[in-house]
């Protein structure tokens, strides 16, 4: 029987809940969402729905299935909060724009992810290998970070024009930084950027839910399973 996996985007402005690519419900989320908020809305929007498991990518460094510390675009008390224990059913849970870049890689080479949206997401992919980066705090002028200039503010405070020349410009040094084959860009944002220079894909929103699909791949013949979340 097809295990049935509930694929969780939660994000700065929405969460979004996925069945498959075409069967999707969201809820809004924000700067005051608490766990208790969370939960209760999830349960709500999932009426009707049935799932074996669930993967979740949340805005935050997760490290072995744990939150490390409270988003920067959600409340808090997220640091001890249990998925599993709150949904009653096994849980896989990366960063989200880790199971965002999972959906995106292409299965050959180092693929660097960069999502933009109220934050700046990052990921690097490579062989099996999924690693979540914190690329959104990376210094920047006048006190700042690199998230202030690529995500929401940054397009904001600079307009789509001058804006789209500092996202192009930080893609290229991040992509020669990591040694990047290609850099996917994605997140809310990406459509604004309109057309994209060689070596840079777009991302699609979609791709989060085959990223929380993949999550409980396994290889072949093993219960191992295929991806190493590093």
């Amino acid at each position: 029987m097809k295990r049935r996996i509930l694929v969780v985007d939660i994000g700065g402005s929405f969460v979004k809940l996925l069945m498959s690519e075409r069967v999707e419900r969201q809820f809004a989320s924000g700067p005051r969402m608490t766990p208790k908020q969370f939960l209760a809305k999830l349960k709500e929007t999932v009426k009707g729905w049935k799932f074996d498991v669930a993967s979740i990518g949340f805005p935050a460094p997760i490290r072995n299935g744990r939150i490390l510390r409270n988003p920067k675009h959600l409340g808090k008390d997220w640091v001890h909060f249990n998925f599993a224990r709150a949904l009653g059913t096994p849980v896989r849970i990366v960063n989200d724009a880790a199971m965002q870049a999972l959906g995106s890689y292409l299965g050959r080479g180092r693929m660097l992810f960069l999502g933009l949206g109220t934050g700046l997401g990052s990921t690097l992919v490579w062989d099996r290998n999924l690693m979540s980066l914190e690329l959104g705090d990376l210094p920047y002028p006048d006190g700042k970070i690199i998230e202030n200039h690529l995500g929401v503010a940054g397009l904001a405070m600079f307009g789509k024009r001058k804006w789209k020349r500092e996202v192009l410009y930080a893609v290229d040094q991040l992509r020669r930084a990591f040694i990047a084959d290609y850099v996917v860009v994605g997140g809310g944002l990406v459509q604004r950027l309109g057309r994209l220079s060689k070596g840079i894909v777009r991302g699609q929103n979609e791709n989060a839910f085959l990223g929380g699909i993949r999550l409980w791949e396994r290889k072949r013949n093993s219960h191992e399973l295929k991806w190493h979340l590093l």
